[in-house]
């Protein structure tokens, strides 16, 4: 049985349910099953099942995995899903199903009332499961990150004065998928000049200018996993303040990943790393978390590093390390890694240089 499954099925008894419906897309990519609109999934005590329409069966099929395959096409069979999750209940005589809230809405929480079960609502619960990450994942976010090392290499080769923002987008695109991503993780924010002080800024047709500061903060989605690394680099000769900021935010990046340990809660890894930037006198430009966990969820992903994160840091967990200072009028700069927690310490799987670079005007 897929490891993933059976951290499923220990859910089902820690929340003592028989069943849970899974809809999302990421705890279906998490699963390791298909991810379109009419693919539900019912995990139970005894049995997986995958519960479709017959546009995706002979996919289904095709894959080696541990479901058990309904088709159910409601416009043929004039039932819903819901009614085959009713039938399996009886055949097993469960009552108690776990409904996935990010998945499902509640109208359909409503119509499960309908049925003769109890149905309880699981969220946080799903993302907790994912925190800890088993050797395959974390082989696979290790590779993820040298891609996204590489592409990021090859990005460099191509900025330059009178490229635009959207210029470098394509070539982060272009190179992403050259490499084996499936697709990137989210849209790259590309900032330059002063532009940098928005710490999501999505690329525009603003063109690289000499002493420009450029931010590129991109990851990609690779075997269902993502990566994300932000890199600041100077174009021609560069600002003297913004230099300066540069030199802080690294030393902070490296407090926080010296931070990230077993044992440590994630709260006081964003203190010692807001204090660095504090008592640099840059504490009010700086606003937003230390980081978030990385792995297969779309902002989702536990845990996260923040002023109020209660969260327990412990070995196996993998979560990004991204201080960054902005500055309104002058610029910003954020230095990121995903940092995994092996023997208790964490451990940068971005390779990128995070001394300065400077590329020629």
């Amino acid at each position: 049985m897929d490891l993933n499954i059976k951290k499923i099925k220990k859910l089902l008894l820690k929340l003592n349910i028989d069943g849970l419906l899974i809809k999302s897309k990421i705890t279906k990519k998490y699963l390791g099953t298909l991810t379109g609109s009419g693919v539900n999934v019912l995990i139970t005590k005894d049995k997986s099942y995958l519960i479709l329409d017959g546009r995706y069966v002979s996919e289904a099929r095709e894959k080696k995995t541990d479901f058990e395959i309904i088709e159910n096409t409601p416009a043929q069979s004039q039932k819903s899903h819901f009614h085959v999750v009713n039938e399996i209940f009886k055949q097993y005589n469960y009552s108690n199903l776990g409904l996935e809230s990010q998945g499902y809405s509640i109208s359909d929480y409503e119509k499960l009332k309908e049925y003769d079960f109890n149905v309880v609502l699981v969220g946080e619960e799903i993302n907790k499961v994912r925190i800890i990450k088993d050797d395959s994942e974390i082989s696979i976010l290790k590779e993820a990150c040298e891609i996204t090392d590489k592409i990021f290499d090859h990005v460099l080769n191509h900025i330059k004065v009178g490229i635009t923002e959207q210029e470098i987008n394509a070539w982060i695109y272009y190179y992403s998928l050259k490499y084996g991503a499936s697709k990137l993780s989210f849209d790259p924010v590309i900032t330059s000049g002063t532009r940098t002080c928005l710490p999501h800024g999505r690329p525009t047709d603003k063109i690289i200018e000499d002493g420009d500061v450029v931010m590129i903060d991109f990851g990609i989605e690779y075997k269902n996993y993502q990566s994300d690394m932000t890199r600041t680099v100077f174009v021609g000769k560069p600002n003297e303040k913004i230099l300066e900021i540069y030199e802080v935010v690294k030393k902070a990046q490296s407090v926080g990943v010296r931070s990230i340990k077993s044992g440590k809660i994630a709260s006081d890894a964003d203190f010692e790393v807001r204090k660095i930037i504090n008592e640099a006198g840059y504490g009010k430009y700086y606003n937003h978390g230390l980081g978030h966990g990385i792995g297969i969820g779309d902002g989702s992903e536990y845990p996260f590093l923040n002023e109020t994160s209660d969260t327990i840091l412990q070995n196996n967990m993998v979560m990004s390390c991204e201080p960054g200072i902005y500055i309104p009028g002058l610029g910003g700069v954020r230095i990121e890694d995903d940092v995994w927690i092996k023997d208790g310490v964490g451990i940068p799987l971005n390779k990128t240089t995070k001394e300065i670079i400077t590329l020629e005007g």
